[in-house]
């Protein structure tokens, strides 16, 4: 029993960190018109080892296991609807696992080196709207679930199964092939990878999981994403370094914003001894490099704010005026209801809580994010408290509590609620 439980929790970890990869490179293989085959034979892949790890010897390279496997029931169902060519028949003729490499020789080596690199830039077409390219993305690059989708772009589920359907829809009946732009066109795409990127890490950051609240492997490989992107001439630029270090600032924090009991420390408690000074140092390395040229980005000012908690000894010495100002500079360049929420957030930590909550009823469809999007009833909820107007901080951080899925968030938004309790 105990090793079925290690084989799941085995492949559970492999999916995480291979499934993109292993959808990324077959895409690259046969083709974006073959996505939703990849994503198959992936989730066939991992299916079958699943059910055959458990009664036989684990791969002494289970990665390599995966992708061989998921790569031979491609070649099979392709060969079968006769839409295999000579090339891809040479290459499904080895079974040999030391040949899995040679796939990277199939990358335009003078333009994106990565495959899941290269397959952000590829889903991110021009042709495809905005948020369909950004869905399509996460979905095939990161295997991002509907809901964790939905989660990172404020929207419902049903919403995210339409644009992922109309994505690939598109894709086969204009027959977009996988293709790694060049030039003015690779330069054109670079904004929305910017946001792929950023959504990644922000997943990581804080999960839509029910008993993960931080997942370090993804904010490790949205970072590594980035890093590679700036050793591109292509992404060598002052907005990519702005990014990287503000994600930098946010994984210095990660070992003090859980305690060993997996609940939430909020920023106010957490113990800055344990934030990690060396990545704070190279957020600031790489805050220097953007500081480059005349271009002051949405990443640029994010970062700014990252730095200020990271300057400031305790939470009471934070200068929260020049947050404020800074959530004001970010407002001009994107202004969205989740910065509007963190705005308010800020606004209430110098002294102005009734005006705090007064804008965040003023959001435009707040009835309709307080229904949906747990982390607008949890901000008002808690801002209520912190005024004594317990009914309606209760109101709010009941709603919050049955729309998350986080056991932790949970339990977080329970201790708030007993607080409306024993404090009326």
């Amino acid at each position: 029993m105990e090793e079925a439980f290690d084989t799941r929790k085995l492949v559970d970890h492999l999916f995480r960190h291979e499934a993109g990869k292993m959808i990324a490179i077959l895409t690259r293989l046969f083709g974006l018109q073959h996505l939703e085959l990849a994503e198959d034979v992936v989730q066939e892949a991992f299916l079958r080892a699943a059910q055959t790890w458990a009664y036989q010897e684990i791969p002494r390279n289970p990665a390599a296991w995966l992708m061989q496997v998921a790569r031979n029931r491609a070649v099979d169902i392709l060969r079968k609807n006769n839409l295999i060519d000579r090339h891809h028949r040479k290459m499904a003729a080895s079974g040999d696992d030391s040949d899995l490499p040679l796939l990277d020789s199939f990358f335009l080596e003078d333009e994106i080196t990565d495959s899941q690199l290269q397959m952000i830039f590829a889903c991110c077409h021009p042709a495809l709207d905005h948020d369909d390219q950004l869905a399509l993305t996460l979905n095939a690059v990161s295997g991002f679930g509907i809901a964790e989708i939905a989660h990172a772009l404020l929207t419902k589920e049903s919403t995210i199964q339409k644009r992922l359907y109309r994505a690939k829809q598109f894709i086969r009946d204009q027959h977009i092939q996988l293709e790694i732009p060049r030039g003015k066109a690779l330069q054109a795409r670079l904004d929305t990878v910017y946001t792929v990127i950023y959504l990644i890490f922000n997943e990581g950051y804080n999960s839509t999981r029910s008993t993960e609240i931080i997942r370090k492997d993804l904010c490790a490989e949205a970072m590594r994403l980035c890093k590679l992107l700036s050793e591109h001439p292509a992404g060598n630029k002052p907005m990519t370094f702005a990014l990287l270090s503000l994600m930098c600032f946010h994984a210095s924090r990660f070992e003090s914003r859980v305690n060993e009991k997996n609940e939430i420390i909020l920023l106010q408690e957490q113990d800055r001894s344990k934030w990690d000074k060396e990545l704070i140092a190279l957020g600031y390395h790489f805050l220097s490099q953007a500081s480059e040229g005349n271009q002051i980005s949405i990443y640029h000012i994010e970062s700014a704010i990252a730095a200020e908690h990271c300057l400031s000894q305790s939470f009471r010495e934070t200068n929260w005026n020049r947050i404020l100002q800074l959530y004001d500079l970010l407002l001009e360049q994107k202004r969205s209801d989740l910065v509007l929420l963190n705005r308010s957030v800020v606004l209430a930590q110098t002294g102005s809580l009734q005006v705090a909550i007064d804008q965040i009823l003023q959001i435009k469809h707040i009835e309709k994010l307080l229904q949906s999007q747990y982390i607008f009833s949890a901000v008002l909820g808690d801002l209520y408290l912190q005024a004594g107007s317990f009914e309606k901080a209760r109101e709010y951080l009941n709603k919050a509590y049955a729309l998350t899925h986080s056991q932790a968030e949970k339990k977080l938004i329970a201790a708030k609620l007993a607080k409306t309790n024993s404090d009326n």
